[in-house]
């Protein structure tokens, strides 16, 4: 439900805030007041077009904002998550800024969105059907939806969606497995080259850091060895060894010749030399083994390094990163595998094909002739709310036209709602009738038949009474009430008959010399009965025209009866 509408320099508007209530609303006042100007600002809050000449003469920016409750089943809620805006909220505000050279800016729930995003929400929460513009079910896109709603056949039309669904999934499988096929077809000559030669290289995932790796582990190594087995010969017995050894028997033999007294140093010096040579030794015994674990497969580091090599060359080739030739190679061998199939890999998918195709067919064609049942049914009901709106001579007719050859999700029928509204003229399409009035008429008897329609908060009508009076407008106010009974209606009218149905009752007025501006007021009971007797009588509003105008509100104000 519409529950708040605000509007701020939009044409002859300076600053309007209204609550919205349920049931019918009717907004009267004077020719050229200002009263489409409101339809004007609801359309641009839920999507038209920008217009530069909506903004109030003077102003940098027009301001609309449309405040609706919304159910939390309602399909508004998926259309807002599916454009990334929150959903968490228990109303949604469409707000929509007109900035003076053309361009706009559209908002939902103070949250930036596109302006195709603002119209799918206002399409999904609102109807306006004036005299030259209509949103909801007048778009013959919606026709079919609009037939299976009425038809009850909702579920079915969801099957059969469904069905359409699975089909195109394995039709989609299916060509992109041939188109697989077809180029592993062309290029069969090179893929098995490829497989060949990738097979003999045996790539590994990760192997090229590895190598790397050890490349340099063994550079690093080599050198080491080089300097221990420099170390080792400088520590060999024709060294330093060699010397300490004969300086020591040397010193042995001098010792020799003296008393005991006299070699006591001679003795300490060759006990120390043999204590040198014996760490001598541990230390050449250890650059000895040090050496031998170094010493390494003179072939390793060659091995290494081809290796490497020849990964990096096959990437080059390849135009693959080296790790990524392994899963190359897993990529030719199942092209190739699949092309060695050939056909017969191709034959459970084509016979799940053939099975889901009969399915969908049996499916819409099942619905078809539900729908063709359910157009009959709607044909009728329609021609029977025509009558009482003086359009007993007008033709409604909901055509279905199958085409078993141009499937699609809703099925293979062609469905539009067409009209004639003079006899003997050829039907055509509902949005062609030349009469707004009339097209109004025929949008409302559409709207009493399928009142129970869902999803949609406010519908508003524009001059949906134009030239009929009397007992027909009492006719269009009924209706109108009717629909609004557990809903939400506004009607701009004219007709004193049509504002007397209405809950609520707002008159527009345009007040000022210089500065024109519009306004909207909700009236009370007895400036309803004023707006009425005005409305009955005209310039000069009389007793006799508020007796009539009292008496007609006692009368509208009653619950409608049912259609």
């Amino acid at each position: 439900m519409l529950c708040h509408l605000s509007i701020q320099d939009i044409v002859l508007i300076d600053r309007l805030s209204l609550d919205v209530g349920p049931g019918l609303t009717a907004l009267t006042g004077e020719t050229g007041a200002g009263k489409s100007i409101l339809l004007d600002s609801l359309s641009l809050a839920t999507g038209a077009k920008a217009d530069r000449g909506l903004v109030r003469h003077g102003a940098d920016r027009g301001v609309v904002a449309a405040t609706f409750e919304v159910p939390a089943a309602h399909p508004v809620w998926d259309l807002l998550a599916e454009g990334g805006l929150p959903t968490e909220e228990e109303t949604v505000t469409l707000r929509r800024v007109q900035l003076p050279d053309g361009r706009s800016r559209a908002f939902i729930n103070d949250q930036a969105c596109s302006v195709g995003l603002l119209r799918a929400a206002g399409g999904a929460l609102i109807e306006i059907h004036g005299q030259h513009q209509s949103l909801g079910f007048l778009n013959c896109a919606a026709h079919g939806a609009l037939l299976d709603l009425y038809g009850g056949l909702e579920a079915d039309a969801a099957a059969v969606a469904t069905k359409w669904q699975a089909l195109t999934r394995l039709q989609a499988e299916l060509a992109t497995k041939a188109q697989a096929r077809d180029t592993a077809a062309r290029e069969a000559d090179y893929l098995r080259h490829v497989a060949e030669e990738l097979s003999a290289l045996a790539p590994q995932m990760g192997e090229e850091g590895q190598l790397a790796d050890r490349r340099a582990r063994l550079q690093a190594a080599e050198k080491v060895a080089a300097d221990l087995r420099d170390a080792t010969e400088v520590l060999s017995e024709g060294g330093p060894t060699r010397r300490l050894s004969t300086a020591a028997a040397q010193i042995e033999r001098a010792a020799s010749g003296l008393l005991p007294q006299e070699a006591g140093p001679l003795a300490e010096a060759v006990a120390r030399l043999d204590g040198a040579l014996e760490e001598f030794a541990e230390a050449r015994r250890a650059v000895v083994a040090a050496a031998d674990a170094f010493c390494q497969d003179p072939e390793a580091l060659n091995q290494t390094e081809e290796r490497l090599f020849a990964l990096r060359a096959a990437g080059r080739k390849f135009s693959r990163a080296p790790d990524q030739l392994s899963i190359y190679q897993q990529e030719v061998e199942r092209a190739l595998a699949q092309l060695d199939a050939g056909e017969a890999s191709f034959a459970a998918l084509h016979k799940a094909i053939n099975a889901a195709q009969r399915t969908y067919q049996k499916a819409a064609a099942d619905l078809s002739v539900k729908r063709v049942r359910a157009a009959k049914r709607l044909d009728t009901a329609v021609k029977k709310q025509l009558t009482p709106l003086k359009l007993s001579h007008a033709r409604f007719h909901a055509d279905v036209d199958p085409h078993p050859d141009q499937p699609g999700p809703t099925g293979f029928d062609k469905i539009a709602f067409q009209v004639a509204t003079n006899p003997g003229a050829p039907l055509g399409p509902l949005t062609a009738i030349a009469s707004g009035g009339e097209l109004s008429r025929f949008v409302l008897a559409l709207k009493a038949v399928l009142v129970a329609q869902r999803g949609k908060t406010v519908i508003i009508f524009d001059e949906v009474d134009s030239g009929v009076g009397g007992a027909v407008a009492d006719a269009v106010g009924e209706r109108l009430a009717k629909i609004a009974d557990g809903g939400q209606v506004m009607v701009v009218t004219h007709s004193p008959q049509v504002a007397a149905r209405g809950q609520t009752h707002w008159q527009v007025a345009k007040a000022g010399r210089k500065n024109l501006t519009t306004s909207v007021h909700p009236l009370s009971p007895k400036a309803r009965i004023e707006e009425v007797a005005r409305m009955l009588s005209g310039a000069e509003v009389t007793k006799e025209a508020r007796a009539a105008a009292q008496k007609l509100l006692s009368g509208g104000a009653a619950t409608p009866t049912p259609l």
